[in-house]
């Protein structure tokens, strides 16, 4: 496949659905120097839950405590990244399948100039099992 998993840790925290609060939450963590892997925001109700994948967790958890910001503990999940080919997250998908485990949450996505990438959670139980199908790098 050629594709590069890294095990990654993601947090969440809900603000009020109402505009420029997604912004405040990334402002605040620009202005620490975060850089994110991903983040993703979904809506609940009158609230809005922001997730974020940090690249560096130990900066990441300095600059929240700073900013007085609350977010969920972490949990772990995986970064895939490859070069774009039809059944590229199919491929990645199937693996874990085979091997019995449940994907709780994926999200995919082109990357442009023929690069793809996916962030996908697991149970718990199995993040370390997913990690070894995967052949997940960790950071």
């Amino acid at each position: 496949m050629g594709d590069t998993v890294r095990k990654v840790h993601h947090y969440a925290t809900l603000v009020p659905n109402r505009p420029g609060q997604a912004f405040k939450v990334l402002a605040t963590l620009v202005s620490a120097g975060i850089n994110l892997l991903a983040c993703t925001g979904t809506p609940r109700g009158r609230r809005a839950q922001i997730d974020v994948v940090p690249d560096d967790t130990r900066k990441f958890n300095a600059a929240v405590k700073k900013a007085g910001l609350k977010f969920s503990p972490k949990k772990s999940g995986f970064l895939i990244q490859g070069e774009d080919r039809p059944g590229a997250l199919a491929d990645n998908l199937k693996l874990l399948a085979d091997k019995g485990i449940n994907v709780a949450a994926v999200d995919g996505l082109s990357a442009g100039q023929g690069r793809w990438g996916a962030i996908l959670w697991v149970d718990p139980k199995d993040v370390d099992r997913a990690g070894r199908v995967l052949r997940a790098k960790a950071k």
